[in-house]
């Protein structure tokens, strides 16, 4: 007979570096086997059977985490995590079975733990070492509202604002592609908290100004949504609560040669900009080439339309599309990603090269579906590509 503790299993875990507690994955799970104390978020092994329902929910893909294991760790030792652990070495110690046998068998259940989940995200390599979970519900920073201001025309379809927040004398130390939660006031009709509403960071590490303590944030008001309608009611002066930095992985590379592709819809556009103003400011047009496919229905309901046209085009190629122009066919990211096609197979050779897609969950597809018509029009094999870049910490998605 078998001795079970030799078996290797998968088991799922959540990155404590990244969750930022918002508890969505407990809410998404059918079985209760995701639970938590004050510090950590954790999956109970003897319960979890895989269904993936809290894969999804998740804003930050903290959830997305897994590790072969011959004895599963308990929710204990994954409550006292800081961090999530290396993967054991299985091969060293196995009294069962061969070794060979064994290390195929990790292979095949490494394999199905990210089938379907996207692999592992990873930082590139250049990136800086991001700070996360410094502010919690318990222990929030407050920010004060330097200023609010409409970047969608008054007759658009959507409003979406840019609001200022000053942090004052608080070390909230961030980098470009990171998030944070904001706190809303008051309880749900439960009687408990509201749980934290994340949203990306649209300034650079310095500030919306130059040496700055204070960050941006681009929020869309969407009907009925407590959190956009809070914040896009703040006023001058007023007061927000706020949690983290998060975020360990949708970073900006300092590689001064990096080629980096950003393709967004909406507010998805809210860590490009602080790519871009980034690289203005650190490198202007003396570093690689960035380029931007910009999704929205009309130019009055894209976001920074005005400030983005005054980025030159030797810093910056902009691609601006529009789904719902008077008189016009509707035309999406990824349509115009296939009339550049030359370019961005070209692009997808170089080593240099970083792709980051935010936006909305629905043109995720397409733009997969692009990449896959340009690899192959290229002679490229799209899948193995995507892979060696995501490995390589070269390929980031943020869709929601």
């Amino acid at each position: 007979m078998t001795d079970a503790t030799t078996v290797p299993i998968k088991q799922h875990l959540i990155d404590p570096e990244i969750c930022i507690r918002c508890h969505s994955c407990e809410e998404a799970c059918p079985i209760d086997a995701i639970t938590h104390d004050e510090n950590n978020v954790v999956v109970d092994a003897e319960i979890c059977n895989f269904c993936m329902n809290c894969i999804a929910p998740c804003p930050t893909g903290s959830i997305d985490n897994w590790r072969v294991v011959t004895t599963p760790y308990s929710l204990e030792e994954q409550l006292s995590w800081m961090e999530l652990p290396e993967q054991e070495d299985l091969a060293v110690g196995a009294s069962n079975g061969s070794i060979e046998a064994l290390e195929d068998e990790v292979e095949r259940l490494l394999a199905e733990a990210h089938k379907g989940a996207g692999g592992h995200a990873r930082a590139p390599e250049t990136a800086a070492k991001p700070t996360v979970n410094l502010y919690s519900r318990e222990t929030p920073a407050i920010a004060t509202v330097q200023g609010s201001y409409r970047l969608t025309a008054e007759d658009a379809d959507s409003e979406v604002r840019h609001i200022i927040l000053d942090l004052g004398r608080t070390v909230f130390p961030v980098l470009e592609g990171q998030s944070v939660g904001v706190l809303l006031p008051g309880s749900t009709e439960a009687g408990q908290p509201h749980l934290p509403r994340l949203y990306s960071i649209s300034s650079p590490r310095d500030g919306e100004r130059p040496n700055t303590n204070n960050l941006s944030l681009t929020v869309k008001r969407e009907p009925g949504g407590l959190c956009s309608n809070y914040l896009c009611d703040l006023q001058k002066g007023d007061q927000v609560a706020l949690t983290g930095p998060f975020g360990s992985t949708f970073l900006m590379p300092n590689d001064p040669a990096a080629r980096i592709v950003m393709i967004c819809t909406g507010t998805g556009s809210a860590p490009f900009r602080a790519f871009t103003m980034r690289r203005q400011r650190t490198l202007g047009e003396q570093g690689g080439p960035l380029t931007l496919f910009f999704g929205a229905r009309s130019p009055e309901a894209l976001p920074y339309f005005g400030p983005l046209k005054k980025v030159p085009e030797t810093m910056l190629a902009k691609h601006l599309v529009f789904s719902r122009v008077e008189g016009q066919p509707k035309r999406y990211v990824q349509d115009c990603m296939l009339e550049q096609a030359e370019s961005l197979a070209e692009t997808l050779r170089d080593p240099h090269t970083h792709i980051y897609v935010c936006g909305l969950k629905a043109m995720e597809q397409g733009v997969e579906q692009a990449f896959e018509r340009i690899a192959a029009g290229a002679g490229l094999d799209w899948p193995d590509l995507k892979a060696r870049l995501r490995d390589g910490g070269r390929y980031h998605v943020e869709t929601y």
